[in-house]
């Protein structure tokens, strides 16, 4: 396929210019160390912020962990993890410590209002995203050029899936961020001269500190990582004689003493309960069978990164032939090992989730560049060359798909007006980026490319989803809750029970049956009921059984993006005098 690029014009700025304008903006960027972190931190605010105040909470896992936190904030248990009325014995504790932190931060700035806003909850992924961003530049440092530094974390910051988990209140973020501080110090010991391997605290300290905190976010996901890269080197080289920088035994000691109170502590409040629910039935559920539904066959993630990778896994795509001929390169075998192993690992694990290889994504955008500062992608004009074309493709599916969302599921014109336009603007950077390949070079073609993504962010993020409120069902109803003044000990709701309705109404909420929740109005006071479509014949029912007085007060219309259907609810309130 021939690819022609417009010349730049002469004598005035164009928008055509910017692939070629771009990548001089990288140089000045790249003068110094501060310099550079200033334009990723800028970059990546610009890519993640859209969104984080105004999204409503996310069902299901989002929502869970956020009020798991709030119910240690309320209990003052900052051991024990729970979610409404149940034991939630999933995942260590480190997520929720941040939080609660973040939102004690925000309860000493906003007020109490803090404990109720998904945004405080937010913030360390938030932070965390970021900081795997800086981490991703300092790890390429030991690779390419500060220059080459600076172009992998952009790919990092412009990443979809990190954007994603950037705006979510859970652990995927802040694992990335623990496992690319390990992988950069590792990179560290294995790349420096061989003699001596000198023993290094300071990159000790980082990779098992770095450790520590993945544990204690998300059990042995960083381990696995880093150990599965570690085993592949060392087979490699016939030799661990590479981890001796990092101190091993005395950086084993230090790990356990940070994890090992609190896997002691819970070990003792639960009575071994939470190593029985966590190893014998999440852990081991996701490797042998797809939980939740999320199974997926051999190559699922290989399919799913052209998506969730763009826009930089397309300069990926074009670094293969490069890592097969230069595999045996110190340097190129580090990437590989930090990449492949992993890879194949979660292949053939049943349950398959996106988020789970982002730990990866550095190493591939940090292969890329190398490939990019040896000129050593594949040329113009061939087929992998060609895939630059993903970049509008993709831009223009989901302009299509959302901005149609938006019709069917949104409201308020005004963001509709604005985002028109700004999806059309996404669309066409993507093309001027695919068009510049043979003029502006990989570096400014994908630069244009981060831009057409930014453009693309703001806009779905900060206009479009938050003003789908077809969607934002807990949102509604927490809202008539908080109009009406009743208790959430006095809310019942049947069949809509999604967690994020518990963290925005309260703790106490009831989830049980349509007859116990005329019982509950039968209680009289304040009080309400969330009643599903096929549940209101049987809350009329023991109403009736009751002589139950009660009236209809709203009705709440939307769709559920989990079960992917159309869903109404009638909210009663109870007219019986308080007892």
């Amino acid at each position: 396929m021939a690819i022609s690029e417009p010349a730049p014009h002469k004598g005035r700025a164009s928008v055509l210019d910017l692939p070629h304008r771009l990548p001089r903006a990288l140089d000045l960027a790249a003068t110094s160390h501060g310099r550079a972190c200033f334009v990723l931190v800028v970059v990546a605010l610009l890519a993640f912020l859209p969104g984080l105040f105004s999204l409503s909470p996310i069902d299901r896992d989002e929502a869970r962990f956020a009020q798991a936190t709030k119910q240690m904030l309320e209990s003052g248990n900052y051991v024990d993890i729970r979610f409404h009325v149940q034991a939630r014995h999933k995942k260590p504790v480190g997520i929720h410590w941040l939080q609660a932190a973040s939102v004690k931060l925000g309860e000493a700035v906003v007020g109490p209002s803090a404990r109720t806003s998904i945004a405080f909850y937010r913030l360390p992924s938030l932070i965390a995203a970021i900081g795997a961003v800086l981490l991703t530049y300092w790890t390429a440092l030991v690779f390419v050029t500060r220059r080459g530094a600076l172009l992998a974390g952009l790919m990092m910051a412009t990443c979809v899936l990190l954007g994603v988990e950037a705006r979510l209140a859970k652990t995927d973020a802040v694992l990335l961020f623990t496992i690319v501080a390990a992988f950069g110090a590792l990179a560290r010991a294995y790349l420096r001269p061989p003699n001596p391997r000198v023993g290094d605290w300071g990159l000790a300290a980082i990779f098992w500190t770095a450790m520590a905190a993945s544990i204690l976010v998300k059990g042995p996901m960083g381990p696995l990582f880093v150990g599965l890269a570690v085993l592949a080197l060392a087979i490699t080289e016939r030799s661990g004689r590479f981890l001796k920088p990092l101190k091993p035994l005395v950086g084993l000691l230090w790990c356990l003493l940070l994890v090992l109170p609190w896997f002691i502590a819970i070990y003792i409040v639960t009575d071994g309960a939470f190593y029985q629910h966590a190893v014998g039935v999440d852990m081991l559920g996701k490797v042998t069978e797809g939980q939740e539904g999320h199974w997926g066959p051999p190559g699922t993630y290989l399919l799913a990164v052209w998506g969730t990778f763009w826009p930089a896994i397309v300069l990926v795509a074009m670094a293969v032939p490069f890592a097969w001929r230069m595999w045996r390169a110190p340097r190129v075998r580090f990437l590989l090992a930090w990449v492949v192993p992993a890879w194949i690992a979660f292949e053939l694990a049943a349950t398959k989730l996106p988020h789970y290889v982002l730990p990866l994504y550095p190493g591939l955008a940090i292969l890329a560049v190398l490939a990019i500062e040896k000129n050593s992608l594949a040329k113009v004009g061939s087929r992998l060359a060609g895939l630059v074309w993903l970049w509008p493709i993709l831009a223009g599916v989901l302009a299509v798909v959302l901005g149609g969302g938006y019709v069917v599921l949104g409201s308020g014109f005004a963001f509709g007006l604005a985002a028109w336009p700004l999806l059309l603007v996404a669309v066409l950077l993507a093309v001027l980026a695919a068009r510049a390949l043979p003029g502006a070079g990989p570096e400014g073609a994908f630069l244009t490319a981060a831009c057409a993504a930014l453009v693309l962010y703001f806009t779905v993020y900060q206009l479009l989803l938050p003003q789908m409120r077809a969607v934002w069902i807990s949102e509604r109803l927490a809202a008539i809750a908080a109009e009406s003044g009743c208790p959430a000990g006095n809310i019942a709701s049947i069949p809509y029970q999604e967690p994020s309705l518990v963290f925005l109404v309260g703790t106490d909420i009831r989830y049980t049956s349509a007859a116990a929740s005329a019982d509950l109005l039968k209680q009289g006071g304040c009080a309400l009921a969330f009643i599903g479509q096929k549940f209101e014949k049987p809350f009329q029912r023991r109403a009736a059984e009751l002589d139950l007085k009660y009236r209809a007060i709203a009705t709440v219309e939307g769709f559920t993006y989990n079960g992917g259907r159309p869903i109404s609810i009638t909210v009663y309130r109870s007219m019986e005098p308080a007892r």
